[in-house]
């Protein structure tokens, strides 16, 4: 399990453990907080492709989908 601070994933750099479509490296481009300013979400760019998805920052968590850095 990676461990991660959620305010410190911005440009954070990610690599799918599984590509799809040719995309393996991952960008965190914005981090979507609610009214505290607590983290809910990302979004990730695809660095091939320039395609972006959101998903809860606690999914970067699991070693089996995401790895730190690009490799």
């Amino acid at each position: 399990m990676n461990r991660l601070n959620p305010r410190k994933l911005l440009l954070s750099k990610w690599t799918a453990a599984l590509p799809q479509n040719r995309e393996k490296h991952f960008l965190v481009s914005e981090l979507f907080c609610d009214e505290e300013g607590t983290v809910l979400q990302v979004e990730l760019q695809a660095v091939l492709t320039r395609r972006c998805q959101r998903l809860n920052w606690q999914d970067l968590q699991n070693d089996s989908s995401w790895q730190m850095g690009w490799k």
